[in-house]
Protein backbone atom coordinates (compact mmCIF):
# COMPACT_ATOMS: atom_id res chain seq x y z
CA UNK A 1 0.00 0.00 0.00
CA UNK A 2 3.11 2.42 0.55
CA UNK A 3 4.56 1.92 -2.88
CA UNK A 4 0.56 2.48 -4.68
CA UNK A 5 0.23 6.06 -2.63
CA UNK A 6 3.49 6.72 -3.61
CA UNK A 7 2.77 6.19 -7.45
CA UNK A 8 -0.19 7.75 -6.88
CA UNK A 9 1.01 10.97 -5.01
CA UNK A 10 3.57 10.95 -8.46
CA UNK A 11 0.89 11.27 -10.67
CA UNK A 12 -0.72 13.50 -8.88
CA UNK A 13 1.71 15.95 -8.78
CA UNK A 14 2.45 15.33 -12.49
CA UNK A 15 -1.10 16.59 -13.29
CA UNK A 16 -1.12 19.16 -11.15
CA UNK A 17 2.50 20.63 -12.87
CA UNK A 18 0.65 20.06 -16.45
CA UNK A 19 -2.37 22.18 -14.98
CA UNK A 20 -0.49 25.05 -14.50
CA UNK A 21 1.12 25.72 -17.99
CA UNK A 22 -0.83 28.64 -19.39
CA UNK A 23 -0.60 30.65 -22.80
CA UNK A 24 -0.55 34.18 -23.90
CA UNK A 25 -0.97 36.65 -26.23
CA UNK A 26 1.23 39.47 -26.47
CA UNK A 27 0.25 42.49 -28.50
CA UNK A 28 4.05 44.86 -28.95
CA UNK A 29 2.70 48.30 -30.67
CA UNK A 30 4.84 50.32 -33.03
CA UNK A 31 5.22 54.30 -33.48
CA UNK A 32 3.37 57.20 -30.84
CA UNK A 33 2.89 54.44 -27.81
CA UNK A 34 -0.57 54.97 -26.06
CA UNK A 35 -0.81 51.75 -23.82
CA UNK A 36 0.57 52.29 -20.24
CA UNK A 37 4.50 50.70 -19.56
CA UNK A 38 4.31 48.06 -17.48
CA UNK A 39 0.56 47.88 -17.88
CA UNK A 40 -0.34 44.49 -19.42
CA UNK A 41 -4.13 45.14 -19.62
CA UNK A 42 -4.03 48.74 -21.06
CA UNK A 43 -4.72 48.25 -24.90
CA UNK A 44 -5.09 52.41 -25.66
CA UNK A 45 -2.76 51.56 -28.84
CA UNK A 46 -4.97 49.07 -30.44
CA UNK A 47 -8.71 49.13 -29.42
CA UNK A 48 -11.19 48.25 -26.73
CA UNK A 49 -9.61 45.83 -24.53
CA UNK A 50 -12.98 43.56 -24.58
CA UNK A 51 -12.26 42.52 -28.06
CA UNK A 52 -11.54 39.23 -28.68
CA UNK A 53 -7.75 39.31 -29.94
CA UNK A 54 -5.74 35.76 -28.53
CA UNK A 55 -5.49 33.76 -25.56
CA UNK A 56 -5.21 35.60 -22.59
CA UNK A 57 -4.15 38.52 -24.44
CA UNK A 58 -1.71 40.67 -23.35
CA UNK A 59 -0.27 44.16 -24.39
CA UNK A 60 3.14 44.57 -24.41
CA UNK A 61 3.64 48.40 -24.30
CA UNK A 62 6.62 50.78 -25.05
CA UNK A 63 6.70 54.40 -26.22
CA UNK A 64 7.12 54.21 -29.21
CA UNK A 65 9.07 57.40 -29.13
CA UNK A 66 12.29 56.73 -28.12
CA UNK A 67 15.50 54.27 -29.49
CA UNK A 68 15.13 50.45 -30.20
CA UNK A 69 17.67 49.67 -27.63
CA UNK A 70 16.79 51.93 -24.95
CA UNK A 71 12.80 50.20 -24.88
CA UNK A 72 14.27 46.90 -25.46
CA UNK A 73 13.45 46.47 -21.88
CA UNK A 74 10.14 46.44 -21.52
CA UNK A 75 9.59 43.68 -24.37
CA UNK A 76 12.16 41.46 -22.65
CA UNK A 77 10.37 41.91 -19.04
CA UNK A 78 6.98 41.03 -20.79
CA UNK A 79 8.76 37.87 -22.48
CA UNK A 80 10.21 37.01 -19.01
CA UNK A 81 7.33 37.26 -17.50
CA UNK A 82 4.71 34.94 -19.79
CA UNK A 83 7.10 32.95 -21.82
CA UNK A 84 9.06 31.65 -19.29
CA UNK A 85 9.20 28.55 -17.07
CA UNK A 86 5.26 26.42 -18.54
CA UNK A 87 4.10 29.14 -20.17
CA UNK A 88 4.23 30.13 -23.72
CA UNK A 89 3.37 32.80 -26.02
CA UNK A 90 1.85 34.05 -29.19
CA UNK A 91 3.16 37.18 -30.25
CA UNK A 92 1.64 39.52 -32.33
CA UNK A 93 3.57 43.26 -33.63
CA UNK A 94 2.64 46.18 -35.62
CA UNK A 95 4.82 48.10 -37.42
CA UNK A 96 8.32 49.52 -35.48
CA UNK A 97 6.70 46.57 -32.65
CA UNK A 98 8.60 43.89 -35.49
CA UNK A 99 11.46 45.80 -35.08
CA UNK A 100 11.54 45.64 -31.81
CA UNK A 101 11.12 42.07 -31.30
CA UNK A 102 13.61 41.21 -33.88
CA UNK A 103 16.00 43.55 -31.99
CA UNK A 104 15.26 41.38 -28.87
CA UNK A 105 15.36 37.85 -30.26
CA UNK A 106 18.50 38.49 -32.49
CA UNK A 107 20.41 39.63 -29.04
CA UNK A 108 18.65 38.23 -26.10
CA UNK A 109 17.26 34.86 -27.31
CA UNK A 110 20.36 32.75 -26.65
CA UNK A 111 20.33 34.83 -22.74
CA UNK A 112 19.59 32.76 -19.77
CA UNK A 113 16.10 34.03 -18.22
CA UNK A 114 14.88 33.59 -14.97
CA UNK A 115 11.55 31.76 -15.04
CA UNK A 116 8.87 34.14 -13.51
CA UNK A 117 5.16 33.36 -11.98
CA UNK A 118 3.34 35.82 -14.61
CA UNK A 119 2.46 38.62 -11.85
CA UNK A 120 3.58 41.91 -13.09
CA UNK A 121 3.83 44.40 -10.45
CA UNK A 122 3.68 48.20 -11.30
CA UNK A 123 6.65 48.78 -13.70
CA UNK A 124 5.53 45.39 -15.72
CA UNK A 125 8.40 42.94 -14.08
CA UNK A 126 7.30 39.80 -12.25
CA UNK A 127 8.51 37.69 -9.86
CA UNK A 128 10.86 34.86 -9.64
CA UNK A 129 8.42 31.48 -9.81
CA UNK A 130 11.00 28.67 -8.43
CA UNK A 131 15.07 30.44 -8.72
CA UNK A 132 15.45 27.90 -11.90
CA UNK A 133 16.62 29.59 -15.20
CA UNK A 134 16.34 28.86 -18.74
CA UNK A 135 17.42 29.64 -23.02
CA UNK A 136 15.28 32.40 -24.07
CA UNK A 137 12.06 31.94 -24.26
CA UNK A 138 8.82 29.83 -25.16
CA UNK A 139 7.34 31.18 -28.14
CA UNK A 140 5.01 29.27 -30.31
CA UNK A 141 5.44 32.41 -33.72
CA UNK A 142 5.05 35.22 -33.99
CA UNK A 143 2.85 37.48 -36.90
CA UNK A 144 3.53 41.05 -37.74
CA UNK A 145 1.37 43.66 -39.53
CA UNK A 146 3.02 45.76 -41.41
CA UNK A 147 6.13 45.06 -40.05
CA UNK A 148 8.89 47.38 -40.20
CA UNK A 149 11.41 44.63 -39.52
CA UNK A 150 13.59 46.38 -42.48
CA UNK A 151 12.89 49.59 -41.51
CA UNK A 152 11.00 52.48 -43.23
CA UNK A 153 11.37 54.16 -46.56
CA UNK A 154 9.01 56.77 -44.90
CA UNK A 155 12.23 57.78 -42.72
CA UNK A 156 14.36 57.51 -44.80
CA UNK A 157 12.27 60.43 -47.34
CA UNK A 158 11.75 62.00 -44.21
CA UNK A 159 7.76 61.95 -44.90
CA UNK A 160 7.77 61.98 -41.08
CA UNK A 161 8.84 65.74 -40.18
CA UNK A 162 10.43 64.29 -36.68
CA UNK A 163 13.80 63.81 -35.44
CA UNK A 164 12.94 61.41 -32.44
CA UNK A 165 15.33 58.61 -31.68
CA UNK A 166 12.98 55.64 -33.16
CA UNK A 167 12.37 57.74 -36.47
CA UNK A 168 16.04 57.35 -36.92
CA UNK A 169 16.48 54.03 -35.84
CA UNK A 170 13.80 53.44 -38.60
CA UNK A 171 15.87 54.61 -41.53
CA UNK A 172 16.09 51.53 -43.48
CA UNK A 173 20.59 51.47 -42.92
CA UNK A 174 20.06 51.64 -39.54
CA UNK A 175 17.38 49.10 -38.97
CA UNK A 176 19.08 46.56 -41.18
CA UNK A 177 22.18 47.14 -39.16
CA UNK A 178 20.64 45.97 -36.09
CA UNK A 179 20.31 42.56 -37.03
CA UNK A 180 20.06 39.89 -39.95
CA UNK A 181 16.41 40.13 -40.92
CA UNK A 182 14.19 42.20 -42.92
CA UNK A 183 10.54 43.12 -43.61
CA UNK A 184 8.12 40.19 -45.26
CA UNK A 185 11.13 37.90 -43.90
CA UNK A 186 13.18 38.85 -46.93
CA UNK A 187 16.70 38.08 -46.37
CA UNK A 188 19.99 40.26 -47.24
CA UNK A 189 20.18 43.95 -45.75
CA UNK A 190 19.95 46.55 -49.02
CA UNK A 191 18.96 47.14 -52.11
CA UNK A 192 15.66 45.29 -52.47
CA UNK A 193 12.42 46.06 -52.90
CA UNK A 194 9.32 43.81 -52.67
CA UNK A 195 5.76 45.01 -52.87
CA UNK A 196 2.47 43.83 -54.20
CA UNK A 197 2.14 42.43 -57.66
CA UNK A 198 -0.03 45.30 -59.15
CA UNK A 199 3.33 48.04 -58.26
CA UNK A 200 5.59 47.91 -60.88
CA UNK A 201 8.70 49.18 -60.03
CA UNK A 202 9.52 46.48 -57.49
CA UNK A 203 9.44 42.74 -57.20
CA UNK A 204 6.72 40.75 -56.32
CA UNK A 205 6.52 40.18 -52.44
CA UNK A 206 5.47 35.75 -53.05
CA UNK A 207 3.01 34.32 -50.08
CA UNK A 208 4.43 31.81 -47.72
CA UNK A 209 8.08 30.20 -47.89
CA UNK A 210 8.62 30.89 -51.60
CA UNK A 211 11.47 32.89 -53.39
CA UNK A 212 10.50 36.32 -54.52
CA UNK A 213 10.54 37.97 -57.44
CA UNK A 214 14.06 38.35 -58.49
CA UNK A 215 14.95 35.33 -56.24
CA UNK A 216 15.44 36.97 -53.05
CA UNK A 217 14.80 33.72 -50.40
CA UNK A 218 13.06 34.47 -47.22
CA UNK A 219 14.64 33.39 -43.54
CA UNK A 220 14.39 30.52 -42.60
CA UNK A 221 10.66 29.69 -40.60
CA UNK A 222 9.62 32.84 -42.13
CA UNK A 223 6.47 32.90 -44.79
CA UNK A 224 4.29 35.52 -45.93
CA UNK A 225 0.94 34.19 -45.00
CA UNK A 226 -1.17 37.75 -46.41
CA UNK A 227 -0.69 40.19 -49.11
CA UNK A 228 -3.05 42.92 -49.28
CA UNK A 229 -3.46 42.95 -53.30
CA UNK A 230 -6.42 44.97 -53.30
CA UNK A 231 -4.58 47.34 -51.32
CA UNK A 232 -7.78 47.89 -48.93
CA UNK A 233 -6.12 48.20 -45.37
CA UNK A 234 -4.16 51.15 -44.35
CA UNK A 235 -1.56 51.18 -41.52
CA UNK A 236 -4.11 52.44 -38.66
CA UNK A 237 -5.22 50.95 -35.47
CA UNK A 238 -7.97 53.71 -35.75
CA UNK A 239 -8.27 53.05 -31.83
CA UNK A 240 -10.53 49.78 -33.10
CA UNK A 241 -8.49 46.68 -33.90
CA UNK A 242 -8.83 48.33 -37.43
CA UNK A 243 -6.29 48.39 -40.47
CA UNK A 244 -3.73 45.33 -41.67
CA UNK A 245 -3.62 44.62 -37.74
CA UNK A 246 -7.32 43.47 -37.93
CA UNK A 247 -5.92 40.56 -40.49
CA UNK A 248 -3.54 40.18 -37.99
CA UNK A 249 -6.36 40.13 -35.02
CA UNK A 250 -8.67 37.40 -36.41
CA UNK A 251 -5.85 35.51 -37.01
CA UNK A 252 -4.96 35.04 -34.06
CA UNK A 253 -8.19 34.92 -31.88
CA UNK A 254 -8.65 31.47 -34.71
CA UNK A 255 -5.07 30.34 -34.03
CA UNK A 256 -3.25 31.45 -30.91
CA UNK A 257 -5.70 29.40 -28.49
Amino acid sequence: MRLIRTILAVCLFAVAGLASATNYTLWINGRTGGGTIGDYNSFTYWGPSSTAAGVNKKAVNWDGYNSIASQSGHIRDALDCFCTGNNWCYIATHSAGDLIMGYVLANYGGSARMKKNAVANSSGVCGNADGSSQTGWNIKWVRAASGAGGGSELADYGSWAVSDPLTQDLKTATARAMYNHSSGGVSGSSGGSYCNPSDWLCNDLTLGTAANEGGAAKWSYHSVPFRDDNEAYNHYTSGNWAGTVSVVRSAMVNSAL
